[in-house]
């Protein structure tokens, strides 16, 4: 490494400091970022600086560098901590995980990318069918994925907008036979609208001036969103300043990606047909009328043409379509069944929650259709032994926006579980170890955010719990009230605040913004919205709708549509619970496996190549604990491995018993 890793690019480690010191650490960032060495270790966390440009720092020439080498033999690299996890993954049978982490628009999905395409590279020399055929749709999947789930926000041109974890697994030659992704909180509510230089989803984009004339006729699109209320606002705005990521070209790339996968030429135009079908209820308008009947009902769509395109695209009946969208059926308690209309703030509400469950059924179905692909085939681990795993997380970053609502709330409660896992396996452990074998220790002081963890999930009193409690009371709770109980539960917790508890502080507004003190800064959520969004309900008219729908593919997305609405059921889990249980879980998950980690900076909020921000960047070292990191590093022992690896490792019986005749010799 030394070769290509003078002393005019720096240290290629920060353990190799001379002095360990925010203005050494930030100094050797710098100079590193404007040589174009974007990656630098700590020990073996790898710190990856977005460059916001093509560099000459990928490809099969570079992966063939890296391909079997430890990871000091090589500059810092993506690819060396890919090699290291699948190495560890092949020789030990060890199951391994890579956790990509920093802010939204540091970089965490290409990184993700990358560590993909090394994987794929280095795997079947053989040429094995099957493998290859998975090899693909692990590397397609990614494309259809970004276009479903990812969007254009102020602080990231393709920013995920849903959280990604995907094993990999191997057989014991080393070779991917199979995958699985999870995927967590998809942003729907971005579906209705976006901020002022924000964009809907991608496919949205792509489908409207990529399809061929004759697609857009018959799913009755015109080619401009700005005809449509769902994507008007991004309609001026490209997904990126690349000519080859235009709307077009990537409409051709997905598709293409997505016929590789497997998807039928059905299931991809079934797919068109829902995308066009919630751009035309995002158009429809509701009037009053002062007819008396349920067609009028005092309320009637402005253009019917829409609810006849409705209709037609997601094969239902037009006039149930008609029904749905002005009442509801409601079953008495004596299981008498009553229609009730809507009034057109009512009407409103239902279509809006129409539009994002349907996108989000949607998403599902194409993450559980690539699963169903990718799923490992005929194996018996009797006959096959035993698989191996390699976890590849890429999910959403810290965000902080003009107004942060229940997503952003959500996003950086998993930035927090995420930080506090890395405390505690990089930061805590090692250090717990060093004292437990009863080694001279200097103890590296951390900030602990597990305070900030116990806020947001601890049962009955935090932030979760108190929101699932105004969504159960009976009556009327508004957010508000909501946000009332928080201030009465939390007053004195160190890390919440709100204007009712600081009247002083004119940043926040009365009865609506609460402010959390994270690990990463201070976030000011709004709460209006946060009942809703937890309780995430949808009439049952509209799933026993799409459930009824000619189109086995939508269909299939809408399984509880067959309940009878006089049954009985019990309360669903909340929006906000299932995120906090799938949280947990993937903390689980990690922790089982043998970790490598890549945390990610963002060097400016301009989205400008060759530019480092010093203020920015400091702030990111400090809240993701790098320091920390280095001093622990620097401190213990250069390498470190459980005695059972090590006795593995070194164990030869010849070598043993020449030890052990001279200390019998000795003796």
């Amino acid at each position: 490494m030394e070769d290509e890793e003078g002393p005019e690019y720096g240290k290629p480690d920060f353990v190799l400091l001379d002095q360990v010191t925010m203005e050494d650490f930030m100094r050797n960032l710098q100079l590193r970022f404007e040589k174009n060495r974007i990656y630098t270790y700590i020990g073996e966390v790898l710190v990856s600086v977005n460059p916001y440009q093509e560099l000459p720092l990928y490809g099969p020439e570079a992966i063939a560098r890296y391909q079997g080498h430890e990871l000091y033999e090589r500059p810092p690299h993506l690819y060396a901590v890919a090699n290291a996890a699948y190495k560890a993954m092949k020789r030990r049978s060890q199951d391994t995980c890579i956790v990509i982490s920093g802010e939204s628009g540091a970089g965490k999905t290409e990184a993700s990318k990358h560590i993909m395409q090394y994987i794929a590279a280095v795997t079947n020399p053989s040429q094995r069918a099957e493998v290859e055929r998975v090899k693909d749709v692990l590397l397609k999947s990614t494309c259809v994925l970004e276009a479903f789930g990812n969007a254009r926000t102020n602080r990231n041109h393709n920013s995920s907008r849903f959280g990604k974890y995907m094993d990999i697994n191997f057989n014991f030659k080393g070779d991917p036979i199979g995958g699985h992704i999870h995927s967590y909180l998809l942003e729907k509510s971005r579906v209705l609208k976006q901020h002022v230089g924000e964009r809907n989803f991608h496919i949205f984009y792509q489908l409207l001036r990529g399809s061929e004339d004759k697609e857009l006729q018959e799913l009755h699109l015109e080619r401009n969103p700005a005809l449509y209320n769902f994507t008007r606002q991004g309609a001026g705005l490209s997904r990126s300043v690349h000519a080859s990521d235009s709307d077009e070209k990537s409409y051709q790339v997905v598709m293409a990606a997505m016929r590789v996968i497997g998807f039928s030429p059905e299931e991809m135009g079934s797919l068109h047909r829902i995308l066009a079908a919630i751009l035309h209820l995002g158009n429809i308008e509701f009037m009053e009328t002062e007819g008396n009947g349920l067609q009028d009902g005092g309320l009637a769509v402005a253009d019917k043409a829409l609810v006849d395109h409705v209709a037609q695209l997601t094969a239902t009946p037009r006039d149930l379509v008609l029904r749905s969208l002005l009442a509801r059926t409601v079953a008495s308690g004596g299981r008498e069944l009553i229609e009730k209309g809507h009034t057109v703030a009512e009407a409103s509400y239902a279509r809006d929650a129409c539009a994002k469950a349907v996108y989000q059924r949607l998403f599902e179905w194409v993450v559980d259709r690539i699963n169903n692909i990718m799923e490992a085939r005929g194996r018996d681990p009797r006959r096959d032994g035993k698989d191996t795993v390699i976890g590849v997380l890429d999910i959403y970053g810290f965000e902080v926006f003009p107004v942060n609502s229940f997503e952003q709330f959500c996003i950086n409660y998993c930035n927090e579980k995420l930080q506090q896992l890395f405390i505690r396996l990089v930061l805590k452990q090692e250090q717990e170890e060093y004292a437990r074998e009863g080694i001279t220790w200097q103890s590296v002081e951390y900030f602990n955010n597990a305070a900030i963890v116990d806020l947001v999930e601890r049962p009955h009193r935090g932030i979760l719990a108190v929101l699932d409690e105004a969504c159960s009371t009976a009556g009327t709770i508004t957010d508000r009230i909501f946000l009332q109980t928080l201030d009465t539960h939390h007053r004195h917790h160190p890390h919440y605040t709100s204007r009712q508890l600081c009247p002083t502080d004119k940043t926040m507004e009365f009865g609506r913004d609460f402010r959390i003190k994270h690990y990463a800064g201070d976030v000011t959520y709004s709460v209006e919205g946060f009942i809703d969004k937890n309780r995430d309900s949808l009439f049952q008219d509209f799933k026993r709708l799409l459930y009824n729908s000619t189109d086995p593919t939508l269909r299939a997305m809408w399984p509880d549509g067959q309940q009878d609405i006089t049954e009985v059921t019990k309360r669903p889990l909340t929006a906000g619970t299932l995120f906090k249980n799938s949280m947990v879980a993937l903390v689980e998950n990690l922790a089982s496996k043998e970790p490598f980690y890549v945390r990610c900076i963002k060097p400016n909020e301009d989205k400008v190549a060759g530019r480092l921000d010093e203020d920015h960047c400091r702030h990111q070292v400090a809240y993701l604990g790098l320091l920390e990191n280095v001093r622990v590093r620097r401190a213990g022992f250069a390498f470190r491995q459980p005695y059972p690896r090590f006795l593995l490792r070194y164990w030869h019986p010849a070598l043993w018993l020449r030890i052990t005749k001279c200390v019998w010799s000795l003796g």
